[in-house]
């Protein structure tokens, strides 16, 4: 059967169809008795109103753009689950597309964006590609996410990734390790840089040698960084990765090594996705609430847009929460802890060791 139309839901009402549009967009006065029998002609005929139309008379969609750099893995898996709950809670549907970490495809995206869409969540690890979308969305009301800090006077969420890798690496120095390498996620990354920093700072204030090799977040790269220690003949009792997939190909690369963990060496993630607790250790990581964060971005982005004002510039921090599981054990004993300090440290040690690519 051919689908109703609006025309044919006025008819069966015999109302005009203006009457009709703002029985359905709730724009306007409307007697009850007129609203009732619109409703029921809808019903009867099963009309779907024509979002497309509707946006054309209102010049309000209804959907939110989401540009992700990755559309891989549980993160973002997590992420969206979190973004589409919130849009639904809120009447809102979602548009997600890659940039694929590039900054012309993020351009892209979000041109083919602008008309279909009432506002933009950006997730972007580059400063470049999130200025570019700021400035591209014209008014469009943008929400950066992971943009860096220093995205002043834009609306935006960013993760304290640095407090978020002291308190790792503190950690594994409270359960008595002092020989504790670092999996950076890839250069140019925001989000890696920063993990990477606070990894140092820590390090430093311990006054302890860094060990450096760079991944690129995924668990394969975890798994090859890890391997290249464990040839390297590194001496580790302790590792702090980037993120938690790499963290889980480290722990594969040590069980085929015949190390135990935690007892050999430990190891901590980071972003708490789903898997880390199900692998075998469970991996203590920094949980920061991802489909939590999907959530609260969508909640801001809806506020943004209903406000239609740009007063909203704030930069929201989401702090990153230790969650201590089998990876890692628990923290060290008074006699393990005097130990560890005691233990050499290098000479004038506050720089990163060298960042080597696998």
């Amino acid at each position: 059967m051919k689908a109703a139309t609006i025309r044919d839901v006025a008819l069966r009402a015999t109302v005009s169809v203006a009457s009709v549009s703002r029985v359905l967009n709730g724009a306007g006065p409307v007697a009850e008795p007129t609203r009732r029998r619109v409703l029921e002609a809808v019903e009867a005929l099963q009309y779907v109103p024509h979002s497309g139309a509707r946006s054309l008379s209102t010049s309000k969609t209804n959907t939110v753009g989401v540009i992700l750099p990755d559309l891989f893995g549980e993160f973002f898996s997590e992420l969206i689950r979190g973004l589409d709950v919130a849009a639904r809670e809120h009447g809102y549907h979602l548009i997600v597309s890659s940039s694929h970490d590039d900054a012309d495809e993020a351009s892209a995206a979000i041109r083919s964006m602008r008309g279909r869409v009432d506002g933009l969540i950006v997730l972007s690890p580059h400063m470049d590609a999130a200025n570019l979308a700021a400035s591209l969305a014209g008014r469009l009301p943008v929400l950066l996410m992971n943009g860096g800090a220093t995205d002043a006077g834009r609306p935006s969420i960013v993760v304290d990734n640095h407090g978020g890798a002291v308190t790792a690496v503190k950690h594994l120095l409270d359960t008595g390790r002092t020989r504790i390498a670092h999996i950076a996620g890839p250069a140019g990354n925001l989000e890696a840089e920063s993990r990477l920093a606070g990894y140092g700072e820590a390090m430093a204030r311990a006054g302890l040698e860094t060990t450096v090799v760079e991944g690129d977040f995924t668990q394969a790269s975890g798994h090859r960084a890890a391997a290249r220690l464990i040839a390297d003949g590194q001496s580790l009792d302790g590792l702090f990765a980037g993120n938690d997939m790499m963290a889980v190909g480290a722990l594969l690369a040590f069980q085929e090594a015949g190390l135990r963990c935690p007892e050999d060496i430990a190891v901590v993630g980071f972003d708490d996705v789903p898997i880390a607790g199900l692998v075998r250790p469970s991996l203590t990581t920094m949980r920061i609430r991802i489909a939590e964060t999907g959530r609260s971005a969508l909640k801001r982005l809806v506020g943004l847009i209903e406000a239609n004002t740009g007063a909203d510039v704030a930069c929201d921090v989401v702090r990153p929460e230790l969650v201590i599981r089998q990876s890692s054990g628990q923290a060290a004993t008074p006699d393990r802890r005097a130990a560890a300090n005691r233990a050499p440290t290098a000479t004038g040690s506050s720089q990163l060791g060298e960042v080597r690519d696998v």
